[in-house]
């Protein structure tokens, strides 16, 4: 790639990038944290590296160098101080998803071999119920919340202190343990039921050179404050939202819930935010709302067609008010984990909010295109970062295939799963089961999961996620499934059906209905708008109406087969 980069300091591993920008943001603020109403504590850059040396110190004095360590609790410092001790010097990170219920958090400790767990006070319990019950390797139970050691659990903060007076007397091990860059230091479970999940082992190269990358083509520095709010054990809030961060000499704050973004977007004059979609929709339902109650909505509209082919700038002063609810200091908004509406993309570029979509996977550290200032398409994820390849595998007509990628940030393997890594990466290419184009300039357009693509008895491929897209547009549908079923009289013809997931009140209120028959028809009359836009292999045949949301990762990902097995067994 020949383009001009933003200027990045090259790390050789999480270690390297700790140490190379100690000095050179010391004393900026590295997290601020709410401690009450008003009342924040600042923790600086300085100080997260020397909790980081006391931590890793203490940990290796415990003898667990060289072990599998994991981390598992909602978004806080102590989670990322846990973290940073564990991989830079101490052994293996293995982060958990904090979703996981009890059986689900016993298999990933047994599969992969953890001697010890740091974690938040919510999973005491049960974390002390699984250690009694000799499960796996587990020894050592670490809590971010106590402040001293008690009834066999250690205290975090009292092991960073003890750290601290051990490195004050001379205790170098952790501070001088040298880091192979290519041996896995991170163990990652993917999304879905734990017995099928496959365990990624990422090294520091993969990581570092993911966020090389993404500093060349970000416009971030140490002046920006990002909100985490996306599950930190997921590596797209991991990379890009706390290591991004980190590198970068900038600020973190953490998010109060998903009630409180644009108050805590506002508090903390937030500038970076990487989300998945639906946080963005329902940002954009709030402001909309604002609008509406003030009676400017009209207005407002009027100004988007007016300032429809102004520059980034002049709309940010043009929608100063839409900013200025967001708290007047909106740099760049990163939508990932799954597809986003093109309008509402649009919607956000037009109000001067720079939105790009970035994509990535657990297997790529994770990123592997994202649009930019210079190098944006509406729809796109953008072009491959620097150090990716990216190629379209078995294209068809249209020029969609699978997208298939290489480069240093491609994991090592699937921990302990020859042949699934055999099958994933063939020739050094990783096949990444997503479908794609990729434009003349190199803009990548995902289109859909290779997996869920539905064939049809005349040979015609529907991308599921394009009519979900139609379908959510309706007013009153939150989200919605659609699935190929075959029909009973013709065992090779597949019809397509949708389940569909509604608000009760915005149905009554938008379509003037009250009982339940009254509301799916009115949904079953948009539904047929929309199948006499689409030819008549696409129209949707069948519905399933139901309030409760579709089974989801914790990313907020649509389990595609978990809820078709549920629809099935529903019916049985």
């Amino acid at each position: 790639m020949s383009e001009e980069f933003n200027d990045y300091m090259n790390i050789t591993d999480l270690k390297d990038m700790l140490n190379k920008t100690k000095e050179l943001y010391k004393d900026r603020p590295a997290y601020k944290i709410k401690i009450e109403k008003e009342n924040y504590k600042v923790i600086t850059h300085k100080e997260v590296r020397e909790m980081v040396d006391g931590l890793g110190t203490a940990l290796i004095n415990m003898g667990l160098k060289g072990k599998k360590i994991a981390v598992i609790g909602e978004n806080r410092y102590e989670w990322e101080i846990a973290y940073l001790s564990i991989v830079c010097g101490t052994g293996i990170v293995v982060p958990f998803d904090k979703s996981l219920p009890e059986n689900e958090l016993k298999s990933v400790i047994e599969r992969s071999g953890v001697e010890a767990i740091f974690f938040s006070s919510k999973y005491e319990q049960t974390l002390e119920k699984i250690k009694n019950l000799g499960i796996g390797n587990l020894k050592h139970l670490i809590s971010m919340d106590i402040d001293i050691h008690r009834n066999g659990i250690y205290s975090q903060k009292e092991l960073i202190e003890n750290g601290k007076k051990l490195v004050a007397l001379g205790n170098k091990e952790f501070i001088n343990s040298k880091i192979n860059p290519e041996k896995m230091s991170i163990m990652l479970f993917t999304s879905g039921t734990t017995s099928a999940s496959k365990v990624v082992a990422l090294s520091h190269k993969n990581i570092c050179t993911n966020l090389m990358d993404l500093k060349k083509i970000l416009d971030i520095d140490s002046n920006d404050i990002f909100l985490s709010i996306l599950p930190i054990h997921h590596v797209f809030e991991c990379t890009v939202g706390f290591l991004l961060a980190l590198y970068s000499g900038a600020q973190t704050v953490f998010c109060d819930g998903l009630r409180h973004i644009t108050e805590n977007l506002k508090e903390y004059k937030v500038s970076v935010m990487a989300c998945v979609p639906a946080i963005y929709e329902r940002i954009f339902k709030i402001i909309k709302k604002d609008i509406e109650k003030k009676g400017r909505l009209q207005e407002v509209l009027d100004y988007e067609e007016k300032y429809k082919t102004a520059t980034m700038e002049e709309r940010k002063v043009a929608f100063k008010e839409i900013h200025d609810m967001l708290g007047g200091n909106i740099k760049l908004l990163i939508s990932g984990a799954a597809a986003l509406d093109p309008k509402i993309e649009e919607k956000y570029r037009i109000l001067g909010l720079n939105m790009v979509q970035g994509y990535g996977l657990t297997e790529t550290s994770p990123v592997v295109g994202m649009g930019t200032k210079k190098n944006y398409r509406l729809g796109s994820i953008g072009k491959a970062v620097p150090s990716i390849q990216a190629k379209i595998v078995d294209a068809n007509s249209e020029g969609i295939g699978e997208l298939a990628v290489k480069g240093p940030s491609v994991m090592i393997e699937y921990y302990g799963n020859r042949q699934a890594t055999k099958e994933a990466v063939i020739d050094g290419w990783f096949h990444t089961g997503d479908l794609a184009q990729i434009d003349d300039d190199g803009y990548i357009f995902i289109r859909g999961r290779k997996k869920s693509v539905i064939v049809l008895k005349n040979g015609k491929n529907i991308f599921p996620e394009e009519m979900e897209n139609l379908l959510n547009k309706i007013e009153g549908v939150v989200e919605s499934l659609v699935f190929g079923k075959i029909t009973s009289d013709d065992k090779d013809n597949i019809k397509l059906n949708a389940k569909i997931i509604f608000d009760r009140e915005i149905v009554k209120d938008a379509y003037k209905v009250e009982s339940d028959e009254e509301i799916q028809n009115a949904l079953r009359l948009k539904v047929k708008e929309i199948n006499r836009t689409m030819p008549q292999y696409k129209a949707i045949k069948g519905l399933i109406f139901s309030e409760e949301p579709l089974i989801k990762t914790s990313t907020n990902k649509i389990k595609r087969q978990d809820n078709i097995d549920e629809i099935e067994k529903s019916k049985n």
